[in-house]
């Protein structure tokens, strides 16, 4: 919605009321694009240009040259040389087999008609290469931009006839007048004998508001046709497609034919292109028997896409508005984006200008009351912009319509809150008088450096850019970012279609190739990556693009961006190497696990229920880590000595995986070996420590903790030694206390450690426990803490009358599970003897 800068221009020296107005209007009006130029004057030169091009062959650019250099030599303006040249073509007799019809000049039509083309004979597509040249068979490169060039641009006696046609239909006043001129334009070079306009109304039914060739009777035996099957016009509407009748046999089967089928062997239906839905169908009838050409055909379609725009301002009747200059006015107004108005005075009985009635309108321009475009048309200016009166800006109206000046307003800001946040934009306001009335706009002259502001900032943070191909005069625009993209030199220009495939990495040429050929031959909009090789490397690239399509479904215009991806492919590929990586550590470590545990389930294989050992009775547990793929060091060894006494080891070697396994599983028997052989405890753990010690110069340093003890049943005495390990639990008599700890540092830490040994005697009902510190061990917790929940624990499990005091035990302290736990509980039962 366009924000009312007039409004906003009269905020000095009017009353609180209309300002207050000036704020609601303010709130909706969405922003105002700039209307360049002066419409009428526009109009007029665009008209002239097109006289000369369709007679004298020239080009747009050439055209105005020719209108510049004569207004130059005659001594007078521009617009004077274009009405000169206007009212020339209108003079021009129309030859003497054709009568002069006042509103439908022919002279021009006539003057403009080249000699009837030979247009071949339509022939199969050639085949398509992915490749950058043409195929051996002749076929033509996906990647050739002429297979999707429009084909009439480049007719030149198509474009002379097509801009005749133009002035023409610009100076039509009914669809007789549209239906007259595509009748004698055509007539040589299509051999068109007859041309019939319909529109359909609401009821579903066609009207003919226009003929041309067909007789009278005729016309009027098929005025109204109603909604019924096989009627080629009703088709071609409802499905915007031509239909081409060109076998009058199966033509008269199949549709329900206007006059006798051998009159017009070959007939076509095209819709008109229309705004929104198509509503109109200009029919062609041919005496010729042959079918259309294909270059027939694209020149019918350009000629009735050429009427879109004069077919919308005629009536459901067929007739423009009652002023030929309003309806030229709003012809251009439709046409043009921002908010422009034509205003014609209203005068008092004195003679005074006291409001003005807005007799076109740009579809850019809004109310107050949210009306927009030709909503606004026989409305007064004070109806819908209340805050102009008594401004100056009301003068200024005023000066230029009563002295024919145009008058600019002076620039002034204006603050608006767009979505709550507050802008400052700068205004002008223009007014001209055309005829006795006013055409006035705004312009808004900071919107478009601010949106190129935001526009570039934003591709520079996507590190995108815009590109535009235009398939009808073949110019290529590239925003600045596509150059980076690219790492192309601006002074380049934009990369040819041809030239792409030289710079793409030879793998991505057929995917690209099949989007190019889905987006310009098909139409479908693509989004395809691809790669392409610069001096600092290859990079990844993203296109994601659309055709825009004309009336028949050809593109005409290509819009999309190209965007580098190379960081984040980059960063996806290092996390893709980094997950390669990592899986196959995984496997390495699961493999190793599965066989650790083998070893460990060989070495230590837990039973099932108590074990009896000369007298005592044992339970073993043994909890695996819940965390990591590598298995533990913890270990155990309860046995029965040759002299009937017995061993118990708990270990826990620093480390996981088969290391510490190899580690443990050497501890184990070289103990029980030294121990079977008559070593006495200290002198064991002295020499394991030095084994370890050894074995560390060979291999990576490893330390163990250890606790060894060894019982004799006829004395029920234990000796035990330790090495760094936690001291065990004694549960007796409902308490539970700490052993005290004899002399000895963790094995493998140096050749001077020296262990000492320590005695207990065991009562019936004790329950002695060695354990592992992954018993205890809770992140964050001191040793201590752990040390002391242990002994609440065991007292209660031990001393409570469970069944399983070990498995109630492990119950209660909940391990963490970040390490191993192996625990034995050595218990002389209450009945030992």
């Amino acid at each position: 919605m366009q924000t009312d800068p007039a409004a906003a221009s009269g905020d000095e020296g009017a009353s609180p009321e209309v300002l207050a107005l000036a704020k609601v209007v303010a709130r909706l009006r969405a922003e105002v694009a700039d209307l360049e130029g002066l419409a009428s004057i526009t109009a007029v030169l665009e008209r002239a240009k097109g006289v000369l091009m369709a007679g004298e062959d020239l080009s747009a650019d050439a055209a105005y040259e020719t209108l510049a250099e004569r207004a130059r030599r005659r001594g007078g303006t521009l617009m004077m040389e274009c009405w000169i040249a206007l009212g020339g073509i209108r003079s021009k007799p129309s030859g003497p087999s054709q009568p002069v019809r006042p509103s439908a000049p022919s002279g021009p039509a006539r003057a403009a008609q080249p000699s009837r083309p030979t247009a071949p004979a339509p022939k199969a597509p050639a085949p398509v290469t992915i490749g950058l040249g043409p195929a051996p068979d002749g076929g033509r490169s996906v990647f050739d931009s002429d297979r999707y060039l429009t084909d009439v641009h480049g007719d030149k006696d198509a474009r002379g006839l097509l801009a005749g046609l133009a002035v023409l239909l610009a100076g039509a006043r009914t669809t007789g007048d549209a239906a007259e001129a595509l009748h004698e334009v055509l007539r040589r070079p299509v051999g068109v004998d007859g041309v019939m306009v319909y529109t359909l109304d609401g009821t579903g039914r066609l009207e003919l508001i226009g003929h041309s060739g067909i007789d009278e009777v005729l016309a009027a035996q098929w005025q109204d046709i109603p909604p019924l099957a096989g009627v080629a016009a009703l088709e071609a509407i409802t499905s915007a497609e031509p239909r081409w009748l060109d076998d009058p046999g199966q033509d008269a089967e199949k549709y329900r034919l206007i006059g006798p089928p051998e009159r017009w062997p070959t007939r076509a239906w095209i819709p008109v292109p229309g705004e929104e839905t198509v509503t109109s169908v200009i029919g062609f009838f041919r005496k010729v028997r042959t079918p259309f050409r294909e270059g027939e055909k694209a020149l019918l379609q350009q000629a009735v896409r050429l009427c879109g725009g004069p077919l919308r301002v005629f009536d459901c009747h067929g007739t423009s508005p009652a002023d030929p200059e309003i309806a030229a006015v709003q012809r251009i107004f439709d046409t043009v984006s921002g908010a422009a108005i034509l205003l014609a005075p209203l005068r008092s009985p004195r003679g005074e200008v006291e409001d003005y009635r807005i007799e076109a309108a740009a579809p850019d321009s809004v109310d107050v009351a949210g009306r927009r475009g030709k909503e606004l048309v026989g409305r007064q200016i004070l109806e819908t912009y209340p805050t102009v009166a008594g401004t100056p800006l009301w003068q200024g109206y005023l000066d230029a319509l009563n002295t024919g000046t145009t008058y600019d307003g002076e620039p002034f800001s204006y603050r608006e809150v767009i979505a709550g946040v507050p802008e400052t934009s700068v205004y002008s306001v223009r007014a001209t008088r055309l005829a006795g009335r006013l055409i006035v706009s705004w312009v808004r002259h900071d919107t478009t450096a601010r949106e190129i502001r935001r526009l570039t900032t934003m591709q520079r943070l996507g590190n995108l850019g815009w590109a535009d191909w235009n398939l009808a005069t073949d110019t290529i625009d590239w925003s600045d970012q596509v150059y980076e993209i690219f790492a192309r030199p601006p002074d380049q220009g934009p990369m040819r279609l041809e030239e792409l495939p030289q710079h793409l990495v030879p793998d991505d040429l057929p995917g690209l190739a099949g989007a190019v050929q889905r987006l310009l031959a098909e139409g479908t909009p693509i989004d395809q990556p691809f790669r392409i090789s610069t001096a600092a490397g290859v990079r990844h690239l993203r296109i994601v693009a659309e055709a825009e399509r004309d009336a028949y479904g050809a593109p005409v215009e290509v819009h999309g961006f190209f965007q580098d991806l190379t960081p984040q492919r980059d960063t996806e590929i290092a996390l893709l190497e980094s997950e390669r990586a990592v899986l196959v550590q995984r496997g390495v470590l699961q493999a190793e696990r599965a066989i650790a545990a083998r070893l460990q389930h060989a070495l230590l294989p837990i039973p099932e229920q108590s074990i009896q050992l000369v007298g005592l009775c044992v339970d073993i547990a043994y909890v695996p880590s819940d965390t990591g793929v590598n298995v533990g060091g913890d270990w155990y060894s309860a046995i029965e000595l040759p002299d009937r006494s017995a061993l118990f080891v708990v270990g826990d070697v620093a480390g996981h995986g088969l290391d510490a396994v190899g580690t443990m599983a050497q501890l184990r028997f070289t103990a029980k070996g030294m121990i079977v052989t008559g070593s006495a405890l200290p002198d064991a753990m002295g020499r394991l420590n030095t084994l370890l010690l050894h074995t560390a110069a060979d291999q990576a340093a490893t330390t163990a903790t250890m606790i060894m003890a060894r019982y004799r049943p006829a004395e029920r005495r234990l000796a035990w030694v330790r090495a760094g390990h936690l001291p065990p639990l004694l549960v007796r008599g409902g308490e539970a206390r700490f052993l005290p700890l004899p002399e000895g540092n963790l094995l493998g830490a140096s050749f001077r450690s020296v262990y000492g040994e320590e005695t207990l005697q065991l009562e019936p009902g004790d329950h002695l426990l060695l354990y592992t510190d992954g018993l205890i061990e809770v992140p964050g917790e001191n040793m201590d803490r752990g040390l002391a929940r242990l002994a609440e624990a065991a007292a209660r499990a031990m001393c409570g009358g469970f069944d399983e005091p070990l498995a109630e035990l492990l119950a209660s302290l909940h391990p963490a599970g970040r390490d191993d736990v192996c625990v034995l509980d050595i218990n002389l039962p209450s009945d030992a003897e």
